[in-house]
């Protein structure tokens, strides 16, 4: 508990009030309205996530029911759409993906082929595939871009040992369950409603 007439500072130092800018009390209470507000709203949404996770569910075992069926687990992509066609909500399951240390022999591979391939050739070409493997700010690889050299049909005996270890290097760390909505426009095609702050 923080003693009345005191602010504690981002030191953990109890700063008495009217020693503490003017400035510095708005800007105090403004990150803490908008960071209320923010939590409310993460909370509302977490709660709206369960409660379609729930009721979704719910309609799938309820229609196993009818048809004398039963469906396992809470997983699997289920699109329901109301009558009238104008909404849509889909329940969409996806893997989290991780690397093991073979993705540095992956690498490793990958530049011997170039090293191969590059004499005379552009310089762009090592660029392309250093881009696959650059981390984000947190330190992880962009996942969906190490993928896309699996895409590549390259025939070369050691590009393909390169894919092998980089098949290998790719681990199931768990699954993600999203709930997304959509809204059909007036060209019939569905747009969807958007439920973080960057797409509103």
């Amino acid at each position: 508990m923080i003693p009345e007439g005191y602010m504690e500072n981002s030191a953990g130092h109890l700063v008495p009030i009217d020693q503490v800018r003017e400035q510095d009390m708005m800007r105090d209470q403004l990150a803490r309205d908008l960071a209320e507000r923010a939590e409310a709203l993460s909370a509302e949404l977490q709660a709206f996530k369960e409660q379609a996770l729930h009721d979704i569910q719910d309609l799938v075992r309820i229609t196993a029911e009818r048809y004398g069926v039963t469906i396992g687990g809470e997983k699997g992509n289920v699109s329901v759409t109301s009558y009238d066609g104008r909404y849509k909500i889909e329940r969409a399951t996806a893997e989290r993906l991780a690397f093991t240390e073979e993705l540095h022999a992956a690498k490793d591979l990958i530049d011997q082929c170039i090293e191969k391939w590059s004499e005379g050739a552009n310089p762009h070409l090592r660029s392309l595939v250093d881009r696959a493997f650059r981390t984000d700010r947190q330190g992880n690889l962009k996942t969906h871009a190490v993928l896309e050299l699996l895409r590549l049909e390259i025939d070369d005996e050691d590009w393909k040992q390169a894919m092998a270890a980089l098949r290998d290097s790719i681990q199931t760390t768990g699954t993600a369950v999203y709930v997304r909505a959509y809204r059909r426009d007036e060209s019939g095609r569905y747009q969807a409603i958007p439920l973080d702050l960057a797409a509103v």
